[in-house]
């Protein structure tokens, strides 16, 4: 029998502050909110004040980044996190015909979706989480870089002053040797861990997929080898999904999942 969850809490996260709601989940009625510092000290009003209330379930909105250290906190103090994406949080607000917006009607509203949102599968403990958060941020930093090459090439392509082309040339010659480096440097991070070694000697065996690749999918798609393959393409965004209604027959479309992992498989950069 599932465990009943009667008290759900959701946080609407800024770069300084938390906006907290706490539900019933049984009668959808809001019990209180408050606001916490987005801190340590703020990490630490809230799960006491969450403990106090009798949460054990907590959802928080994706926004880029601003999460992370309040997921983490909260993961640590035993509390169940579900980490929302805002379309999902838009579209349920959409559904329940709400069209106000600030930061306390926002944290009540990811409550809301909390309290009907079964939770998936935990693929990594606490410790694992914050180590595939710091390989995360490095393969962010690399991709960066090569964004970088990518505007600077561009520019070269508009420059006639010899000096200037030379400058642009050495500087995207620099930068690919620090990509080159940095990608050697993240791989023997992800094979000190010996759960992702393993994946990663997997994923390498695949023809046709790269060191680059497989660092990227090991890193940014954990769920790979606890699901199936076509919950895998549906995760990255690579799964072709039906348009039919009645006799007609639409055509089958891809959308959504991982924009990071997505791009590297989609525009094939394959190499080793």
């Amino acid at each position: 029998m599932k465990q009943l969850i009667t008290t759900v809490a959701g946080i609407d996260t800024g770069k300084a502050f938390l906006d907290v709601a706490i539900l019933d989940a049984a009668t959808g009625m809001e019990q209180a909110s408050f606001r916490a510092l987005n801190t340590a000290a703020g990490f630490t009003e809230v799960v006491e004040r969450l403990s106090t209330a009798g949460v054990e379930r907590v959802g928080i909105e994706a926004t880029g980044g601003y999460e992370r250290e309040a997921v983490a906190a909260l993961g640590r103090a035993g509390l169940q996190v579900l980490v929302h994406q805002p379309l999902q949080v838009r579209l349920y607000a959409r559904l329940k015909l709400r069209r106000a917006k600030n930061d306390r009607l926002d944290a009540s509203i990811i409550a809301a979706f909390t309290a009907i949102t079964e939770p998936r599968p935990k693929i990594a403990d606490v410790t694992q989480d914050a180590v595939l958060q710091a390989l995360h941020d490095h393969l962010v930093h690399i991709d960066d870089m090569v964004e970088d090459v990518a505007r600077l090439k561009t520019r070269l392509e508009h420059r006639r002053d010899p000096r200037l082309i030379t400058e642009i040339k050495d500087d995207i010659a620099a930068l690919n040797r620090r990509i080159a480096s940095e990608r050697r440097q993240l791989e023997k991070e992800v094979r000190v861990h010996p759960f992702l070694a393993r994946r990663l000697d997997l994923a390498n065996s695949v023809p046709g997929i790269g060191k680059p690749t497989a660092v990227s999918m090991v890193i940014d798609m954990p769920e790979l080898g606890h699901v199936s393959r076509e919950q895998a393409a549906a995760l990255i965004g690579l799964a072709p999904f039906d348009h039919d209604s009645g006799n007609q027959r639409g055509q089958r479309h891809i959308a959504g999942g991982r924009a990071r992992p997505r791009s590297v498989v989609s525009r094939r950069k394959f190499v080793s």
